[in-house]
């Protein structure tokens, strides 16, 4: 069972990324404050969860949460600024959006920037121990995976709609024969040898 938050009894917000590691689409963050005496037993990191129970999961999220906001960082503001930077960006955009201000925020991870005047406190894995970060991570991960869905109807050959940008062999294949689209991130080593124009 996963705590509720680090703090108790202050507003405190979790929140996570989705999509660090993909060649092409936005990284997706969300934030969430959620009731303190929120449960759930099935709430837990959104990579340890099938598709299915994740959406269940964003429906219970969305209903129960004082507040949540999900916010995209597109391919070429992650290229000009790199993933890392493009991912908190993301973090501190989604806190933008919340219309509850929290006194603290619990962040997936080793890595942040400082957010205004608010503290934070990283927390390594955290999106499998505390339900705040858990359901910042069920969220991000299908937003992200809806916007995938809708740009997969513009290049199927891609396969994003069941790879969601990650460098699967399928995805490397379509990239290797149809080359990068305006999705895919050009800093990214999009193929084991990069690609090259025939000349």
């Amino acid at each position: 069972m996963l705590l509720n938050q680090i703090h108790k009894n202050i507003i405190e917000c979790g929140t996570d990324e989705a999509g660090r590691g993909c060649l092409s689409g936005p990284v997706t963050a969300a934030a969430v404050i959620l009731p303190q005496d929120f449960e759930s037993v099935l709430l837990d990191d959104s990579k340890k969860l099938s598709r299915k129970r994740r959406y269940e999961l964003r429906t219970l999220i969305e209903e129960q949460a004082l507040d949540y906001h999900v916010s995209h960082v597109m391919m070429e503001k992650i290229d000009e600024i790199n993933i890392l930077q493009a991912s908190i960006l993301a973090m501190h955009q989604a806190i933008d959006g919340l219309k509850i201000r929290p006194e603290h925020i619990a962040v997936d991870g080793n890595k942040f920037n400082p957010y205004k005047d608010i503290p934070a406190t990283t927390v390594i894995k955290g999106d499998g121990k505390y339900l705040h970060i858990a359901a910042a991570s069920v969220l991000a991960k299908t937003y992200r995976d809806d916007f995938m869905s809708r740009i997969a109807v513009e290049h199927p050959e891609y396969d994003w709609e069941n790879n969601q940008g990650y460098p699967t062999r399928k995805h490397r294949a379509a990239i290797r024969k149809y080359g990068a689209t305006p999705y895919h991130r050009t800093t990214f080593k999009l193929l084991p040898t990069q690609l090259k124009l025939d000349v």
